[in-house]
């Protein structure tokens, strides 16, 4: 419901969806039709030649239009959600300055909420002992037991690879007694500084799937394999937050012997689904979102847009 006070407020559009659903061709069609900019919230495209595996969008398919938070950090450095927040914002007031609107587009639902709902992360500056502990032996699955036993929801949600994410949970009950769960779901029922329309595209599920396989299936022949082969020669490890990413992983346990080509680009693509699943899970649970479904528009891009574009003009938002 409608406060009244939404007008006053600082316009935010958000295109989001499962990987491989089709955003962004449509996010610069959308930004062009509102006087838009894009903000990426991917925690992939973000890297510097990291360009194939993350379906990283070209320079001759931004429709002229400014992105932000695409090819600002190299591989080896680490990248997370309070990072993202704070450039995401700088971004947001680029945008606003020059009169435009922000059009925050990605598959990561995390992301986009800690900056839809202005996320306090209780980042606390104090004392990291019990980090450094944590850190020094990382084995994600006894670090994901520990989450477990401590605070299931939080398990459930951060998968057991996610060595990062599991540990900031662990450090947040330790330090606080509290359940990081519970503190992002309490600030999940906070409201939105933003007169905001989340968009979710998505399709029906065997189609979703079956463009992930497509997808995989074109970044091997367009020299996937090459680009983490550079990479690994440029020294990047299984233990960096952006060879974590899906495909990098995978193949950069290919090039290390683990386990044949063939199974690798099995596992991209059954991880890639997996992933897509978890996914629409997440924004299944984000309220006040807006659903397209492509099947009800013929999969028309234009049809889409202009479903979105009403939206837009109902919010006030254009």
């Amino acid at each position: 419901m409608s406060d009244g006070n939404e007008m006053n407020r600082p316009r935010l559009v958000v295109l989001t969806g499962p990987t491989a659903v089709g955003k962004t061709a449509l996010s610069t069609e959308l930004a062009a039709a509102i006087g838009g900019e894009i903000i990426s919230a991917d925690s992939m495209q973000v890297y510097r030649g990291m360009d194939i595996g993350s379906a990283k969008i070209r320079p001759e398919e931004m429709n002229g239009i400014r992105h932000y938070l695409i090819d600002i950090l190299d591989p080896q450095e680490s990248f997370d959600i309070v990072q993202f927040q704070t450039l995401a914002k700088e971004a947001m007031e680029k945008i606003y300055a020059a009169g435009h609107i922000p059009v925050i587009v990605g598959g990561t639902g995390f992301y986009i909420q800690s900056v839809v709902y202005d996320i306090d992360f209780a980042e606390n500056d104090g004392d990291t002992a019990y980090r450094r502990m944590l850190e020094e032996d990382p084995d994600p699955q006894k670090l994901h037991r520990m989450l477990e036993e401590v605070d299931p929801e939080s398990a459930a949600e951060i998968h057991s690879n996610n060595i990062k994410r599991t540990i900031r949970a662990l450090e947040f009950y330790h330090q606080t007694g509290k359940k990081i769960s519970e503190h992002n779901a309490q600030e999940r029922e906070k409201e939105s500084p933003y007169n905001f329309a989340y968009f979710v595209l998505n399709d029906d599920r065997a189609k979703v799937y079956e463009r992930i396989d497509r997808r995989v299936d074109l970044m091997m022949e367009e020299g996937l394999e090459d680009e983490v082969r550079r990479l690994k020669e440029a020294g990047m490890t299984q233990d960096m937050v952006s060879m974590k990413g899906l495909g990098y992983a995978e193949l950069l346990h290919y090039l290390n012997g683990d386990y044949p080509l063939g199974e690798a680009v099995r596992l991209i693509k059954r991880n890639t689904r997996h992933f897509a699943k978890r996914q629409i899970t997440w924004f299944k649970r984000e309220k006040e979102v807006t659903w397209i479904d492509r099947g009800l528009y013929d999969n028309d891009e234009r049809k889409i847009l202009d479903a979105m574009l009403q939206v837009l003009r109902e919010k006030g938002i254009i």
